[in-house]
């Protein structure tokens, strides 16, 4: 539809809005230029409904979401729907309207985006990366990496891990969200990472090393190592192993590391409980993994999959 099939005081509306919209709430040349696309795009559903922008109802409005005819995505109508709520809501601030139509129309349900993350030997590679730095740095940066890919940890845990942590056995005793506290199994390799480091930790920050209670100390309010911090020195690590740095972060390897063990065969609730979440309907945004794997199960095992029809 285009803006000359527009009655003057839709028109007019939308003018006003998408002004308002650039003057009072800075928005972006872009998005006024989507928004009015959208407006524009509603009014022609409309129209074919024999109602205008002004005197759209609920009903109308929910007709218009759902229509068939524009084979629009979830991630499409969701963002129409954000349009109109904010046209519509201009529309009664600005006494055009008594009435907010959009109040009662529920948004799209959209996709759970799949977690990013790396592939096995993506990490291999960041972790060979790792060894090979000198220094007290490289063996921090070694600690750091092979316990946060052995564990899953949230980098607020990583970095705040007590230096009894890496005095421990294979257990590792995590404090999590809301102070919880969970036990974390240690393989040998992020063990080792850990007892180089100690070897190397006071030459890192030597005024608060030796009584620091936190593993990794640094310089600063906290006392230990911050998020920020550890991203810097994660991307750092990527530069040297080759793997685009945009692609890996703290929350990145923590993927990594629930995609991995479910591809090789971990359950959901050993998973759960090792990343600490508190309901597995947030581990579930990993079964995509698992699906992956039964398909493979079923072309390599069942005996059906061999038969040619």
């Amino acid at each position: 539809m285009t803006a000359a099939r527009l009655g003057e005081r839709d028109q007019a509306a939308i003018e006003t809005f998408l002004e308002m919209m650039a003057a009072e709430r800075g928005a972006a040349r872009h998005t006024i230029e989507a928004y009015g696309r959208d407006l524009v795009i509603l009014a022609g559903m409309l129209s074919a409904r024999r109602r205008t922008l002004l005197g759209a109802d609920t009903a109308s409005l929910r007709a218009c979401l759902t229509d068939k005819q524009a084979r629009v995505s979830a991630r499409t109508a969701a963002r129409r729907l954000a349009c109109w709520r904010q046209f519509y809501g201009f529309l009664c601030n600005d006494g055009r309207r008594k009435d907010d139509p959009t109040l009662a129309l529920d948004s799209p349900r959209l996709p759970a985006p799949l977690p990013k993350y790396l592939s096995e030997d993506d990490v291999a590679v960041l972790l060979t990366a790792t060894r090979a730095m000198e220094g007290a740095k490289g063996r921090r940066a070694e600690a750091l990496l092979e316990v946060l890919y052995a564990t899953g940890l949230r980098v607020s845990e990583l970095v705040a891990l007590p230096v009894s942590a890496g005095r421990g056995d294979a257990l590792l005793i995590v404090r999590g969200k809301g102070s919880k506290e969970r036990m974390v199994p240690l393989g040998d390799a992020a063990r080792d990472a850990i007892k180089a480091y100690l070897k190397v930790r006071d030459q890192l920050t030597p005024r608060r090393a030796k009584t620091s209670p936190w593993l990794f100390p640094a310089p600063g309010n906290s006392g230990h190592l911050t998020r920020d911090g550890f991203a810097k020195i994660l991307k750092s690590i990527a530069v040297k192993a080759g793997v685009s740095p945009a692609r890996v972060s703290p929350h990145v390897l923590r993927h990594s590391f629930a995609t991995h063990l479910l591809s090789h065969g971990a359950d959901l609730r050993s998973l759960q409980q090792m990343l600490g979440h508190s309901d597995i309907s947030t581990t579930q945004i990993y079964t995509h993994v698992l699906a992956e794997r039964l398909k493979r199960l079923v072309e390599t095992s069942h005996p059906l999959a061999f038969i040619k029809l």
